[in-house]
């Protein structure tokens, strides 16, 4: 008798190549319940139903207290319910107004004119890295360029990376499965220092207005719009931490993919124009965010099982944009010409498509352009080193040979 298949992320071996559990549960189980008392999604069709249902919750309180939750509100206490009120975590028509104040900030054409000023901190970037002839992909890279192009955008300085790159990546850890009390303190204290920092950059901000990000939402809030201390405070730590982190991945994961299919390299190297086509590509291939969620507010049916009323539903984005059912027989491979590429659901869907999806775009496109250009010869010199995150699952580390 086949012994049943089942979902675990905490598999020896996991966040480094999630992929081949996902191809199991895609062909066993594709919408599976967990030991952890949720449910779990794989298909591409069934989790783009999902993430443009419009029924469908994704408030935390609407959920069903799990044993998990409860271990997690006995070591934190009411540090649990921090971020409850950003926009990734309310439903229309809270998640709607929040989404209004900021939403201009991201528009195409507003991030298309940060292109420039993109290009010209990359390039300043392998500079640097040039002279030396190699470079830590992440920490030269990947996390400072994304880490000084949100830091602009707010208007504060960007400044204290090593120790907010620390805080945030615990913070991030909460939108994950967490099965260890330990953890849930950690964040909960990275979580006490953000918000302290994040309110000083706020007072600072009262007294020395701008023409930036922060303070329109400053300026909003106090002119009675809509945004209360607490969302203004959660708003901006959530732009700040969702910000960078995702889109470091987008470089790192999308760097070693080309590294690993030195042909795509080439092809892309050769034809610069096909660069936009080709970050959608590396999205579907290997994403930033792994999977989102949704919660049901009545009893759903998909895939054959019945899912009741406030359950816990994870969609595995990244097990999605491999599905051979959509992508074909080569799902599995990194094609930087494939037609199609821009339907994966990295960027999520529905009401709660990424807001900054236009600026991780072009973020992508000037840095991974720009170092192949620059640097035809980069190589690995070094073994990659995976960050041990199950949902915003990329590199730690990786070294690049530039000048071989």
């Amino acid at each position: 008798m086949t012994e049943p298949v089942t979902y675990n992320p905490f598999e020896p071996g996991f966040t480094a190549d999630p992929y081949p559990q996902y191809a199991a549960m895609r062909a066993s189980d594709p919408v599976h319940l967990t030991l952890l008392e949720f449910w779990v999604l794989f298909a591409y069709e069934d989790i783009a139903r999902f993430l443009k249902d419009p029924t469908l919750s994704v408030e935390d309180a609407n959920a069903r207290p799990t044993a998990i939750d409860q271990m997690i509100v006995d070591a934190v206490g009411d540090r649990a319910d921090r971020g409850s009120h950003t926009m990734l975590n309310l439903d229309p028509p809270d998640h709607t107004r929040l989404r209004k104040l900021v939403t201009k900030a991201f528009t195409p054409r507003v991030v298309e004119n940060l292109r420039p000023r993109v290009q010209a901190l990359v390039d300043d970037m392998l500079d640097d890295a040039g002279k030396r002839g190699e470079m830590d992909l992440i920490a030269d890279y990947a996390f400072p360029l994304p880490f000084a192009v949100i830091s602009e955008m707010l208007g504060v300085p960007a400044t204290d990376g090593d120790k907010l790159r620390a805080w945030s990546g615990l913070i991030v850890r909460s939108l994950e499965p967490i099965v260890d009390t330990n953890l849930a303190i950690a964040i909960a204290d990275a979580s006490d220092h953000m918000y302290e920092y994040v309110g000083e950059m706020i007072d600072r901000k009262r007294k020395e207005p701008a023409d930036d990000l922060l303070s329109a939402l400053i300026a909003a809030e106090e002119q009675g719009d809509v945004l209360t201390d607490d969302e203004l405070q959660e708003q901006v730590l959530l732009l700040y931490v969702a910000g960078h982190e995702t889109t470091v991945n987008l470089i790192g994961n999308g760097v070693l993919a080309l590294l690993k299919n030195r042909d795509q390299l080439e092809r892309l190297r050769a034809d610069a124009s096909l660069m936009p086509g080709a970050v959608e590509e590396l999205l579907r291939y290997d994403s930033p965010v792994q999977m989102s969620r949704r919660i049901t507010l009545r009893d759903v049916e998909v895939g054959g099982k019945a899912i009741e009323k406030g359950a816990f539903c994870g969609l595995v984005l990244a097990s999605a944009n491999r599905d051979p059912a959509r992508w074909g027989p080569d799902a599995d491979a990194v094609d930087v010409t494939r037609a199609d590429a821009s339907h994966h659901l990295s960027f999520g869907g529905g009401a709660h498509y990424c807001l900054g999806a236009s600026l991780a775009r072009v973020e992508g496109q000037v840095a991974i352009g720009s170092l192949i250009q620059r640097f035809p010869n980069v190589e690995q010199a070094g073994d990659p080193m995976w960050n041990g995150r199950i949902n915003l699952r990329g590199l730690e580390t990786l070294t690049l040979g530039l000048n071989g």
